[in-house]
């Protein structure tokens, strides 16, 4: 579809007039999706799908919409210049954007990532062994996906990858499961099977009797699904240029009082090993990589277009909301071997659930353990635990009371499927944190 969305654009580039500028975007996906309950396929499919935003510019009037692609010119071409023809009509009524800005430099990039993805079939063959004898409930979500960029200043980008995602839970009863995803770009059935072997393990534990621990602070290690949670609502405002010069940010002690986080804390917003497109809507390249924060200091805003004109800043080619797509959390010093020994006795949670500010310029969160949590003495895990809640900052979480992060990080791509597969990911470590607090 690479050339199929350029020569569609240079269409509609050909029927400008004047002054007016014209940018696309393109989103596609082919993937194949399959449910499972019970350890049985319980729903199968695959999903074609192509879209194609266009915007249509007149000074600083702008006016967008979105057309499906069928794939046929014959279809999809007059209905694209039906489009053009209604935004143009519209551009008058509009009022004047004083904060529009898009690239007027030509920047074309390019790329296109192997196909290394097994057959489904084969994927859901090696699912449904490992759910043999076991309550297995998930989805499976793979194929490729593709995104683009064109304008009628004869910019060209594109970025198309193969990639695959498998969320599932074992089912033990009541609100005890283990849940646990495996992701990539080729499926390996070794990487695979330790996955579902150590899910195995904990879903033992959890057959167990469940322990209750009162109310109070406890050393804790959050593995890295545990810290994806902490994190992706820290970026809902975290990192934007908006939220900062608004003072709506969540890090404002960080930015105007004297709170920090360790040392150890380094965050970026990695394009450049991350899956989603290195371009942006408004066809500004992203750089490979935004230091967020370093060494436990703020350092950079993410900066969309808007924020760019609004503040006279660089963008970073930042979407509207601001927010990373592709975090990455630099890698500490604890083996993950070694995290049970290091804990020693405390509470072992995989992940976390229902996260929400309970004072958000304090950087205060709080949210509840899901799943599989665990009770951890002398580096053993002795028991599962019942669902809890927390109350916390991320100034005690990712700053004083940080004992360390683990040295092997988890690539954990989006397992969203509302309306499309999504490309955000992140790459992080498991963190060791001591007088964590819990609250009920």
């Amino acid at each position: 579809m690479q050339e199929y969305f350029f020569t569609l654009t240079d269409g509609l580039a050909e029927r400008l007039g004047g002054d007016e500028v014209l940018l696309a975007n393109y989103s596609g996906e082919d993937s194949d999706f399959v449910r499972f309950n019970r350890s049985a396929v319980r729903q199968a499919g695959s999903v074609t799908q192509r879209h194609m935003d266009i915007e249509l510019i007149d000074g600083r009037r702008h006016a967008s919409a979105t057309v499906t692609l069928s794939g046929s010119a014959e279809v999809d071409a007059p209905a694209l210049q039906a489009e053009l023809e209604t935004l143009r009509a519209n551009l008058p009524h509009l009022p004047e954007d004083p904060y529009l800005l898009y690239a007027t430099e030509v920047n074309p990039t390019e790329q296109v990532g192997p196909d290394d993805l097994p057959p489904a079939e084969s994927a859901v063959s090696a699912v449904l062994d490992a759910g043999a004898g076991r309550d297995l409930v998930g989805i499976y979500a793979g194929g490729a996906i593709a995104s683009g960029f064109a304008n009628s200043l004869g910019q060209r980008n594109w970025l198309s990858t193969h990639s695959f995602h498998m969320d599932w839970c074992f089912y033990h009863q009541a609100d005890k499961a283990v849940k646990t995803s495996y992701a990539g770009f080729a499926w390996d059935d070794e990487a695979f099977g330790a996955k579902v072997a150590d899910a195995a393990q904990q879903l033992d534990i959890l057959a167990g009797p469940a322990k209750t621990i009162a109310p109070g602070e406890y050393r804790v290690y959050l593995a890295p699904a545990a810290v994806e949670e902490v994190l992706g609502l820290l970026c809902w405002g975290g990192f934007g240029l908006k939220a900062h010069r608004t003072k709506n940010t969540s890090l404002l002690k960080m930015i105007e009082g004297d709170e920090r986080m360790s040392d150890e804390v380094t965050l970026r917003e990695n394009t450049r090993e991350g899956l989603a497109p290195n371009f942006s809507a408004a066809g500004f390249i992203k750089p490979d990589a935004v230091t967020l924060v370093e060494a436990g200091r703020t350092k950079n805003c993410l900066v969309s277009p808007r924020s760019a004109k609004e503040y006279d800043v660089p963008t970073t080619g930042s979407s509207a909301g601001e927010f990373p797509s592709s975090l990455d959390m630099a890698p500490g010093t604890i083996s993950r071997d070694d995290v049970l020994s290091r804990l020693d006795t405390g509470v072992y949670v995989n992940t976390l659930w229902y996260l929400n500010y309970s004072d958000r310029p304090a950087g205060r969160i709080t949210g509840m353990t899901r799943f599989a949590t665990f009770w951890v003495e002398g580096g053993r895990i002795a028991a599962p635990l019942n669902v809890m809640r927390f109350d916390e900052t991320v100034y005690r979480i990712l700053g004083a009371n940080l004992v360390g992060l683990t040295a092997e990080r988890d690539f954990l791509p989006s397992s969203q499927t509302y309306g499309r597969r999504h490309t955000d990911s992140s790459r992080l470590p498991g963190a060791l944190i001591e007088d964590f607090r819990f609250t009920l």
